[in-house]
């Protein structure tokens, strides 16, 4: 399917110089001088090469349509992540650079959205947040109360993040999987 190349966003997959590329980011430019453009980093879906390319905003591009399926993570054999399709029982295997630095927040039987083209995995989407626990968190500094202070802390998946100073080692805590941000205390 033909799209304008402005539309362009994080996530889809395109078709370009006879290859599929992932969209990785996009950036629209408008310099003082001269019409805008488009500058895209994308990742080769075969050998996973990343490049950048430009078009103008009024180029065209192939977007190819993608299907998105259900699955249940089970485990990592090497550089792969199996999963489990709900409604078959198959097991298919996807290779973990695809979710990148995510892979730390997959837990066993997480449910993960899986993109597919033509059949071929493309993509790799994780729950929004996830419950994980405090394993190492500085004590609090006296005096230190203002809303907007955060102190560093490690969670049970090796990630560092920035919590409220309230937050102390052992507590469950929801964390953003997306940059690995403290949204709230878990619930019991």
């Amino acid at each position: 399917m033909k799209q304008q190349a402005n539309l362009i966003r994080a996530g889809q997959v395109i078709e370009h110089e006879g290859r599929r590329w992932t969209v990785l980011k996009q950036q629209i430019i408008t310099p003082g001088k001269g019409g805008a453009f488009i500058q895209v980093e994308m990742r080769d879906l075969k050998t996973g090469n990343k490049t950048n390319e430009r078009w103008r905003t009024a180029d065209t591009v192939e977007r190819l349509m993608t299907d998105n399926k259900d699955y249940l993570y089970s485990y990592t054999d090497g550089d792969n992540l199996v999963l489990m399709d709900k409604e078959t029982y198959e097991q298919v295997m996807i290779p973990a650079e695809l979710l990148g630095e995510g892979v730390a927040f997959l837990q066993d039987n997480m449910q993960v959205e899986l993109d597919l083209v033509e059949g071929e995995a493309v993509g790799i989407h994780l729950p929004a947040s996830v419950v994980l626990e405090i394993v190492e968190a500085d004590p609090v500094v006296k005096g230190q109360t203002a809303a907007s202070s955060y102190k560093p802390a490690i969670l049970s998946n090796g990630v560092k993040t920035m919590v409220p100073p309230f937050i102390e080692s052992g507590e469950r805590i929801v964390v953003r999987t997306e940059d690995a941000s403290y949204v709230e205390r878990a619930k019991s």
